[in-house]
Order: structure tokens, then sequence, then C-alpha cells
């Protein structure tokens, strides 16, 4: 007797093996190109932003947006140099926003509008390479240091930051202390133009007594003898303080800016702070523009309470050579003349004006 013939669901099992392992096959396929191209679209997204058109976009769209900021809060930023630098003739408004707006009312009445934005023109002329300079280096340096998601942490975030402002401020810094030195000049007579303070900064020559004085026999100081530092390293006045509170300030708003950014992005409310990125659909959601604005408003908080101390001793030796005998105070000397003045309020000297203008720096 021939063997029975295979029923059709026996007969069916081989098929059934074949289409179930095909199906594995192309999932797994399917899985590795997907892969693959979020791989080759990080690897794209990284090499975008070190394109030669990306960095000239960037640097363009930072300067814009800086200049543009600084203009509206000008007249705040004139006002806060004057209250930092403990201007004499302003120093007696600072402490409250009633002073804030009677010193602004006194700068209007005796040079006009024009008196409100002294030294604007070197402001412009620094915030656009400086931003530009910042917000090109931190891509550059972000893409080297978290050239992945799975790179990115805050002390990475931090030192991109602050990498970033160092090599803004080190390129900038003596338009800094142009711009300062031309807003801290009130009296109309005596004030300067752009080129003659600069002369007048390059030419500068401090003083210093010897301590042989105690020695003579008359215990009569001997004559002034001329300190040799002179030239370019007075346009860096202040600059260790700067560098000082780099780590602080730009390392704290970039790194509270990414992180604020990530809360935003929480999935409880990306309904609501995010939508879908116009020119590539396939990214990652971006933020709104009111989302943006909180997330930079609260670093531009964070930031400048962090560094404001070091801020004021900075305004305080850039201004040096133009009070006083123009010797050159160290960090330590002026935070001690600051302390002595006011207490611990002396270096939060103008904090609120901070306050009220960062949120459209920052943003």
């Amino acid at each position: 007797m021939p063997p029975p013939l295979p029923s059709n669901e026996a007969s069916l099992q081989p098929s059934q093996a074949d289409a179930t392992q095909g199906r594995k096959n192309a999932t797994g396929k399917s899985q590795r190109l997907h892969t693959t191209i979020a791989v080759d679209s990080v690897a794209s997204h990284t090499k975008n932003k070190q394109n030669i058109d990306y960095v000239l976009r960037t640097g363009l769209a930072g300067g814009l947006a800086g200049c543009a900021a600084k203009t509206i809060v000008g007249p705040l930023d004139r006002v806060k140099i004057l209250f930092q630098a403990s201007n004499p003739q302003f120093a007696k408004y600072t402490g409250s926003w009633f002073g804030v707006v009677t010193a602004m009312r006194d700068i209007n009445r005796e040079s006009g509008m024009r008196g409100l934005f002294r030294g604007h023109s070197a402001t412009l002329l620094r915030i656009f390479p400086y931003a530009s300079i910042k917000f090109l280096a931190y891509e550059q340096i972000r893409s080297i240091l978290i050239p992945s998601a799975s790179y990115e942490t805050p002390l990475r975030r931090l030192i991109s930051g602050a990498s970033a402002g160092v090599t803004s401020v080190f390129v900038t810094y003596p338009l800094e202390v142009i711009r300062v030195r031309l807003a801290f000049e009130t009296k109309h007579e005596s004030r300067s133009s752009l080129s003659g303070i600069c002369r007048q900064i390059y030419h500068e020559q401090p003083t210093r007594i010897t301590n042989s004085a105690a020695f003579t026999p008359l215990g009569t100081a001997v004559p002034a003898i001329p300190t040799p530092r002179t030239g370019i390293i007075n346009f860096y006045r202040g600059f260790s303080s700067t560098l000082a509170g780099m780590l602080p300030y730009a390392g704290m708003s970039f790194l509270t800016h990414d992180t604020a950014g990530d809360w935003l992005r929480a999935p409880a409310l990306a309904p609501y702070t995010t939508t879908a990125n116009p020119k590539n659909p396939s990214a990652p959601p971006i933020l709104r523009y009111w989302a943006e604005l909180i997330a930079g408003g609260f670093a531009g908080l964070v930031s400048q309470t962090a560094s404001y101390p070091l801020e004021v001793i900075r305004r305080r030796m850039q201004v040096g050579g133009a009070v006083g005998d123009g010797h050159r105070l160290g960090m330590a000397e002026t935070a001690q003349a600051v302390w002595k003045e006011r207490g611990w309020r002396g270096f939060f000297v103008g904090l609120g004006i901070g306050y009220f203008k960062v949120v459209p720096m920052a943003a």
C-alpha cells in the first residue's frame, strides 16, 4: 500500500516558515536601512555645520541679531556703565529704578538723545564681530566636541560655550574698552571722538611711586617714575577679570539655554512648545518662537547673575586710565575698593538694568 499523502496543513508548514523567515529578513534589512539613514543624516548635519556657506550665514545672522539687540538697550547700557564704573556725577542715582529714570532724564536734558547713545558707534563696531565670532565659534567647537547626540553632555556644552566666549572676547576686547571709555565721559567740553579716545588710551602712561621713599633720610617721596606699559596693552585693561568671567557667563549661558531647551522639549510640553522643522520634516522638531524666547531669557538671567560681580570689577578696571592718577589696579585691589565703598551691594550695582535688558540680548 502506498504511503498516505500529506495533509494540506502539513504541506503548508514549510511555506509558512519560509514566509516568516522572509519577513524577518525584510524587517532586519529595513532596520539596518533606517539606521544607515540616521547615521548618514547625523554625519550630513555635522558636515553642513562646517560648510563655508553655513559658517557665513551663521556669522551674519548672529552679528545682525547682536546689533539690533544692543541698539534697543543702548540707553540702559549707557546708564549701567556709569553706575558700574561709579561715575561721580551719577553715583547718587544708584540703588533704585527711579534713579535709572532720573539718570536717563539728566543725560537727555544735557546732551539730548545722542547722549543716551554715547559710545554706541563703538558698540556696533564691537557687537557685530563679537556676536558673529561667538556663535560661529560655538557651532564649530560644538560640532567637534559633540559630533552626535550620544556625545552630548552638560560638561561638553559648558566647554563649548566658554571656549566660544573666550575666542570672541579676545578678538573684540579693545573695542569694548573704547566703548566703555566713551560711555563714561559725561562732561560736554571734554568729550572725545572715537579716534581721539583711541589715541588717548594708546598713549596713557600711568605713574607709580617706588618704595625708596621709606628709606630716604627725610622720608620724602622720590619723583614719579613712568610705567613702561603703554600702547596696545592699554586696550586690554580688565582682560583678566573678563577671562575669569567667561566660564560663569558664556559657559552658563549656553549650558542653561540648551538645558532649558531640553526641558521645553519634554514629552509633556512638546505638543505646545515645539513645531516641525519646515526645512527638514524628518529632523527633530524645533522650539516655537516664544519657547525659544523663554529659553534665551532664562539663560541670560542665570549667566548675568553668576558673572555680574566680575563685570563690575572689569568696568572699574577699564576706566582706570580716566580717573585718579591712572594707576592700574589688579582684580584683587579693585574688588577691595568696591567692597570698601559699598560692601557686597557694590558688586551688584546696576544688576536690575541687566535683568531688564537681558531678554532682547540673550533671546
